[in-house]
């Protein structure tokens, strides 16, 4: 995450997602979120699929988790930075997991890369037994 410039967070809302039908109202929050400040429908669609994404690998592998959705603002440009956390097993090799092709759950392995190359800015931390925490930002022009 770029700590270069200052931001400020002009709206926060905490979502619980631990069922299938929650990622429904938080896609729902995002788009709001996504329309108010701007955003054109290419990278409303870009952060709306990255988060589904995410929300999906939590409810997989951690049982589901909360996510932290912020509108900030720079003062030159204004974006949605979503945090999600969970407490589920962790990654042990967070390089492996970023490359295309690698999954442990018998699956394309595109989930984290083709997030990442979704959005602006993307950050991932995990420890193995204590859970992972996904950062995310998309810019209203990035």
């Amino acid at each position: 995450m770029s700590t270069d410039r200052m931001m400020v967070v002009l709206n926060k809302e905490l979502m619980t997602i631990v069922r299938e039908v929650d990622v429904i109202p938080f896609r729902n929050r995002l788009k709001e979120h996504a329309v108010k400040i701007g955003m054109g429908l290419v990278n409303q669609t870009k952060i709306i699929t990255a988060a589904s994404e995410l929300a999906r690998n939590m409810l997989k592998y951690a049982k589901g988790g909360k996510v932290t959705l912020e509108v900030i603002s720079t003062g030159r440009e204004n974006g949605i930075r979503l945090t999600f956390k969970d407490q589920g097993p962790g990654i042990a090799n967070i390089p492996m997991a970023m490359k295309d092709g690698y999954s442990t759950a018998k699956s394309l392995g595109l989930g984290l890369p083709g997030t990442k190359r979704l959005v602006s800015e993307f950050n991932i931390e995990s420890e193995v037994g204590k859970g992972t925490t996904v950062t995310v930002i998309k810019w209203k022009n990035g």
